[in-house]
């Protein structure tokens, strides 16, 4: 009995540190595409773009209430033109045993394009935003169908920042009060610097 139990502790325990470091490593791919394939910034300063390490804790399933034919509003951004949004869901979760919630946005303007109709995205700040993080708040992407039996895994390690962290001219969201979370998000991207 006890020589059955050793040989499958022998099977299981690789499976699982397996599993964990498949996690860790798919992370670290996607951060080093995104940093790859950045637009703004370019040559040498994308070495300066820098994340938290990968952390599973922050790959969160939330439970999601959906708002349908929510009403349209205009969120401001860093430039001068405001966008027009309008709350899609809420995302209910708890971050460090501390209940909160996040908006889904949904644009108008990329409803109309095939290519992003399907497109949300969930501007945050948190308590690490204007300090280790940038102060005008991350981002996470995705699309609808990643919303699956009123259920979404929010994976902080992807949470980014917006163009206006590295150069001006951008109108970028800024992310609205009811997204501000009351908890430190040690996850995703840090504040950049060129020095």
């Amino acid at each position: 009995m006890r020589i059955r139990f050793c040989l499958l502790l022998m099977l299981i325990i690789p499976a699982l540190i397996k599993a964990q470091t498949s996690y860790e490593d798919s992370l670290n791919t996607y951060l080093k595409n995104y940093v790859s394939g950045h637009e703004v910034v370019t040559g040498a300063d994308k070495q300066k773009i820098k994340f938290f390490p990968v952390n599973k804790y922050y790959r969160i399933t939330a439970s999601v209430e959906l708002k349908e034919n929510s009403s349209w509003f205009l969120m401001k951004t860093s430039g001068k033109e405001k966008q027009r949004y309008r709350v899609f869901g809420v995302l209910h979760f708890q971050v460090h045993d501390t209940a909160v919630s996040l908006n889904i946005y949904q644009s108008s303007s990329l409803m109309n394009s095939d290519k992003y109709k399907d497109y949300l995205f969930i501007p945050f700040t948190d308590k690490t935003s204007g300090i280790e993080t940038y102060g005008g708040g991350r981002y996470i992407d995705l699309v609808i169908s990643d919303i699956i039996n009123k259920t979404y895994t929010i994976d902080f390690n992807k949470a980014y920042n917006p163009y206006c962290a590295y150069t001006t001219g951008y109108n970028c969201p800024i992310p609205p009060q009811e997204n501000d979370l009351p908890v430190a998000v040690k996850a995703g991207e840090l504040n950049f610097s060129k020095h």
